[in-house]
């Protein structure tokens, strides 16, 4: 049985670096029947701009956000995937702030009893992935860690796609055996 993969694209540029890694991957979990959805976070609209801290998610039973925008359906997609990826560009030694934005959020698919010090979430067994790229070979470590801490504390198996060197936009193509890569890691993943 295929998994249900969740794509979420940080990245402004349509046919940019990170779109082309989004397309390969999808095209390797594709090619073994995994059902993937693609959203691109930079083009939504959004009542807020990012988790604005009000806890109403934590007084609710349901692991949603409260804020009626474009994040909500997409927090609510994290909680029925089996894999979650998230694709960004490298800016500034973190996500896009699309990504980040969707990111903050998901505070509200976790839930806290502070007196009891437990937190509970549907995210746990699922996979989270980091796909990213960046124009030299520096920052990706530094990005990777958020992912890869949520990804733990959450209780999820995690897996990245750092691809140094990607150049300017579009130039990630240019890269040897790039492609190949990321559409086994798709494969593999699907």
């Amino acid at each position: 049985m295929s998994n249900k993969i969740l794509v979420i694209s940080g990245s402004p540029v349509k046919n940019g670096n990170t779109a082309t890694l989004v397309n390969w991957f999808t095209a390797g979990a594709r090619a073994k029947g995994a059902p993937v959805e693609i959203i691109n976070t930079a083009f939504l609209k959004y009542k807020v701009n990012g988790c604005i801290s009000c806890r109403r998610c934590q007084k609710i039973a349901a692991y949603e956000c409260v804020i009626n925008d474009a994040a909500k359906p997409i927090l609510a997609k994290m909680n029925d995937a089996d894999v979650i990826v998230m694709a960004t560009p490298l800016y500034f030694y973190g996500p896009s702030a699309q990504l980040k934005l969707v990111m903050d959020r998901m505070f509200s698919l976790f839930k806290w009893d502070n007196k009891n010090d437990t937190m509970t979430t549907r995210l746990t067994g699922k996979t989270f992935v980091l796909i990213a790229s960046a124009f030299e070979d520096v920052g990706l470590k530094d990005l990777e860690r958020p992912f890869a801490i949520t990804a733990d504390y959450a209780g999820m198996k995690f897996r990245s796609l750092l691809v140094p060197n990607a150049g300017e936009s579009g130039e990630v193509k240019k890269i040897p055996g790039i492609r190949t890569k990321t559409i086994a890691f798709g494969k593999k993943l699907g």
